[in-house]
């Protein structure tokens, strides 16, 4: 697929473009945090950003979620009659989405599009109906990581396009056929805006110079890595608040509720966390983890253990450094995971 450019003074014509057939999003700055919102024009667009506060998971899984609507009236014909969820109306283009967020998706579809049976039809509509449009990190944050754990600031893994800000234009990069479909009407790149942008990419890797390190993670056992006392030591600090869960781009569990008024009512599909204690509460009063260390060992054994050993060694994280940056105990993942390392 040919590399194209785009003039950014061109950005808001290609976003009208986009809008007679999509709902396109993009980050935007509103109180100080950068967050996801409707972009109806080229206005607030952002092109120098870390990350949005938020990951765009919520686009595809979102913290609460209608799956149905039943009702239930005895003396109504057929008793408990259930309605689903209509299907999402329209496409959508997430636009200067950050390549670690899209990798993230990737391995999503892993865990709720596995086969036949594990099919979320929830999750597969709308990402079925989504173009991800990706922004190169020139300048990742002090506290990304994404290099060491398979991906990058120029990654194109789960994105249809991928954008790089030379500064007044934009080289595109058609990674899907959805996306070349989207730009074919653009010139095409020449070579110095080629040359650029793959100097930008490696500046922009040779920039990231924390991460972890997962070679004696992957060759010990799960029982050797869960028996460690060093669970003790992590979890002293860690207020057990969900922050790294909710924030985190990875992170899937979640409850179902019904919601009963009267004869209606509503299944819901909302974010949990494994930081919670009644996450794993049974009915009988046994909690299976009772104290913070299993709860803290769990988020961290679950992403850098579980998922690999059944993900063919795909770590749970993209090292986007949003739990880092959140954490209000400052308890940072590579430090964790160095030391489960060591």
């Amino acid at each position: 697929m040919t590399d194209k450019i785009l003039s950014k003074d061109q950005v808001a014509a290609f976003i009208d473009s986009l809008k007679k057939e999509y709902q396109v999003f993009a980050p935007t700055e509103e109180n100080g945090k950068i967050i996801w919102a409707e972009a109806n024009s080229a206005d607030g667009l952002l092109w120098e950003f870390s990350n949005t506060t938020m990951s765009p998971k919520d686009f595809f899984f979102p913290q609460s979620e209608c799956m149905a609507r039943f009702k239930n009236d005895p003396k109504a014909e057929g008793g408990m009659i259930m309605h689903p969820e209509p299907e999402l109306e329209r496409s959508r283009v997430l636009m200067n989405i950050r390549p670690c967020d899209a990798k993230a998706f990737q391995l999503l579809d892993r865990i709720f599009i596995q086969d036949e049976v594990t099919n979320d039809v929830y999750w597969r509509d709308k990402r079925d109906k989504a173009i991800l449009v990706g922004l190169a990190c020139n300048n990742p944050c002090p506290t990304c990581f994404c290099t060491s754990v398979g991906c990058g600031p120029h990654h194109e893994a789960g994105l249809d396009i991928l954008l790089v800000d030379l500064g007044d234009s934009l080289l595109v990069k058609p990674i899907s056929d959805k996306g070349k479909a989207l730009i074919d009407d653009l010139p095409d790149a020449k070579k110095v805006d080629k040359d650029k942008a793959a100097q930008l990419k490696k500046t922009s890797e040779a920039s990231i110079t924390s991460g972890v390190t997962m070679d004696n993670v992957n060759k010990r056992t799960v029982l050797e890595l869960f028996d460690l006392p060093y669970w003790d030591r992590v979890s002293e600090s860690c207020l057990n608040c969900g922050t790294c869960t909710f924030c985190c781009p990875t992170c899937h569990c979640f409850d179902i509720q019904d919601e009963v008024k009267g004869t209606d009512g509503r299944r819901v599909r909302n974010w949990d966390t494994c930081m919670s204690w009644l996450f794993t509460v049974h009915g009988t009063g046994h909690n299976p983890r009772p104290t913070k260390k299993e709860r803290v060992r769990q988020r961290f054994m679950h992403k850098f253990k579980y998922i690999p050993e059944k993900r063919e060694g795909e770590i749970g994280c993209v090292g986007c450094g949003r739990c880092v940056q959140l954490c209000p105990v400052n308890i940072d993942v590579r430090e964790v995971v160095n030391q489960m390392n060591a």
